[in-house]
């Protein structure tokens, strides 16, 4: 008789430890699902999602990604107007203003070599010390279908001439400029305007909006020509 109640208060546990398994089980999952939902809310409030308009006209919501494909058309035309910007300078926008505008658009670690690059001489001599009424032009035969060299990486041969004309020489002295071209993409546009922009600052600015940088440059004839800036 004893045996059989032992029996039966074991049969009647049982359904209790399932029920309370079970209820456990439940709390469990709402918990995570609570948590879920949290960290998806704080995701979002970290990485707000974007508004995408269809071809068909709907219209979705997407997560930032990293974007490192540029357009080829977006490549060339970033390296024909930042090189033309960079190497036209005249008595009322002298070459040290335009290297500190321009220089927005080159990388940091390669700012100093691209200025001697921009000038076939000595810094110093060229932009620091510009006789009165000379001009630079730049003047592009031709730029190259960007080469894909990396991640986000590209390289453009350009073939072009530097135009320099004094009060002196009107006719002006050309000096070739035929150099292969480095650019990369980045997550952010490196330009900026100032509070009294001057018209370089706007075409820089606009430049910056394809979030490129040069970050070498190398003689066209250079076949080691790589990312290595030093």
């Amino acid at each position: 008789m004893q045996i059989f109640k032992s029996e039966n208060k074991k049969s009647n546990a049982l359904p209790l430890l399932a029920v309370g398994t079970f209820s456990l089980h439940v709390f469990t999952l709402l918990l995570l699902i609570f948590h879920g939902s949290m960290l998806q809310q704080l995701g979002r409030q970290l990485t707000p999602q974007s508004l995408v308009q269809l071809v068909d006209g709907r219209v979705i919501t997407v997560d930032p990604q990293e974007n490192l494909e540029r357009q080829p058309e977006t490549i060339r035309r970033f390296v024909a107007e930042t090189m033309s910007v960079m190497l036209t300078w005249s008595q009322e926008q002298p070459p040290t203003t335009v290297w500190e505008i321009s220089s927005q658009l080159v990388a940091d670690d390669f700012k100093q070599k691209m200025k001697s690059q921009v000038t076939n001489l000595n810094p110093d001599s060229q932009f620091e010390n510009v006789n009165r009424g000379t001009e630079n032009v730049l003047v592009i035969q031709k730029i190259s279908q960007p080469t894909k060299i990396g991640n986000g990486r590209w390289k453009v041969e350009m073939l072009a001439n530097q135009l320099t004309f004094s009060s002196y020489d009107r006719l002006g002295k050309s000096t070739s400029f035929n150099k292969q071209i480095l650019v990369r993409a980045i997550n952010e546009p490196a330009t900026s305007l100032p509070n009294a922009p001057l018209p370089s600052h706007f075409a820089v600015y606009r430049l910056g909006e394809a979030r490129l940088e040069i970050y070498n440059v190398c003689e066209i004839q250079d076949k080691n020509c790589s990312g290595n800036s030093k």
